[in-house]
């Protein structure tokens, strides 16, 4: 009796065990490399703007394995635009351009996404200011290679001395 109950408890283990699978986890095959840009805020003064970046990071989507970049990389930050003219600015876009060491642009490859800054402006009030967010593409080769020297910003605004006047029509309804 006593043989038989070791035996089916022996019996019961191996079958437990034998119908176990062994689940192997794969290392994840991209992850996700968030380098800061140095200096990590810049400012620049235009004739009738002063532009402040700051935060500025690019995140990037790597093939474990090889160490490739998969996905066309992204510079995330933050932007503020103060208005220091006299005038009413109207922004109507901004634009990154991105240098090498020596100043040539580093272009796009096939196959890279492009995105600019943001569509979404406003006007900005003399002594007023913009405050949003940079999202924009960077190309490959640029982060990459570290060729990066230099980020020329395009800011397209049109100056409008906007003056309002009221008339009034003596109508009446009879």
């Amino acid at each position: 009796m006593r043989v038989t109950r070791i035996f089916i408890f022996l019996a019961l283990v191996i079958g437990l065990l034998g119908c176990t699978k062994e689940q192997k986890t794969e290392a994840p095959k991209q992850e996700q490399i968030m380098k800061n840009l140095v200096p990590a805020k810049a400012e620049f003064k235009g004739q009738a703007f002063f532009v402040e970046l700051g935060d500025l990071k690019v995140n990037a989507t790597v093939d474990s394995a090889s160490k490739e970049i998969v996905e066309t990389p992204k510079l995330s930050g933050n932007i503020k635009i103060t208005n220091t003219s006299k005038d009413i600015l109207d922004i109507q876009g901004v634009t990154l351009e991105y240098l090498d060491e020596v100043g040539k642009p580093i272009p796009f490859k096939s196959g890279d996404k492009i995105s600019k800054v943001s569509s979404y402006w406003q006007t900005i009030k003399p002594e007023k200011n913009y405050e949003g967010s940079i999202d924009a593409t960077i190309p490959r080769a640029a982060v990459k290679e570290k060729d990066l020297g230099k980020i020329e910003i395009n800011v397209v605004y049109v100056p409008t001395p906007l003056k309002r006047e009221t008339l009034t029509l003596p109508e009446k309804i009879e």
